[in-house]
């Protein structure tokens, strides 16, 4: 059975989108997120295996953008939200991103996004209000879909890279964490196992790809 510790060097890919009340990580709220687990099916190809969301109270001060809530469609004060306060909802996420982390024998998540630092940005923010001390995810590196979708298809804006491979967007749903986070997890599993063959003729085979992914990580 291929093992996923063996395509990344040790990182378990964990696909993650969040909706905001603004651009700004530090001072703005943090309002949904969503985290996609990825594995390795028999085949080895890079599947989705679980998704995880939480609708996200505002922490006390936050700022909330009108022009926000205009694109994400959340209406923060709405009590069908069922929102969790930031370390509720993050330890929601966290607690089977670790159990996936040790299962698949990884070191540590890594954030895959589209424009990944965005996401990464707020969710280290959320972790450092919350004090929060196992932040399963490398602290700043990614896997950035909008870099592989420059450099794969000519496409750096998700919903035309998910057009270019015939996986589709729907803009009603769009700018839910939920759908964002799992069309950006078909997308990033499709430009995977769409160059599993140029990687492997680059490493030499298979067993060059065990070895070098086998190094230990260096934080």
């Amino acid at each position: 059975m291929p093992q996923l510790k063996h395509h990344f060097r040790g990182f378990l890919p964990v696909v993650v989108d969040v909706e905001t009340g603004g651009f700004n990580a530090r001072t703005d709220a943090l309002l949904e997120v969503a985290a996609v687990i990825l594995g390795i099916d028999e085949d080895g190809r890079l599947v989705r295996r679980e998704t995880v969301f939480a609708q996200v109270q505002p922490f006390p001060g936050a700022n909330i953008e009108k022009a926000a809530l205009e694109v994400n469609g959340i209406k923060v004060d709405n009590p069908l939200r069922m929102a969790l306060p930031e370390k509720d909802a993050l330890d929601k996420l966290f607690r089977p991103i670790r159990n996936a982390v040790s299962e698949n024998g990884c070191t540590r998540a890594i954030l895959v996004g589209h424009n990944a630092h965005f996401d990464l940005g707020f969710v280290n923010a959320a972790v450092e209000r919350t004090g929060i001390k196992r932040n399963p995810f490398h602290p700043f590196s990614v896997f950035d879909t909008a870099t592989l979708g420059g450099v794969l298809l000519g496409q750096t804006v998700l919903a035309k890279a998910l057009a270019a491979t015939g996986l589709g967007h729907d803009s009603r749903e769009a700018h839910s964490a939920i759908y964002d986070a799992e069309k950006t997890a078909d997308l990033f599993c499709l430009l995977f196992n769409s160059v599993r063959e140029v990687r492997r003729d680059l490493l030499g085979g298979s067993s060059a790809d065990e070895s070098l992914d086998a190094e230990p990580v260096n934080e």
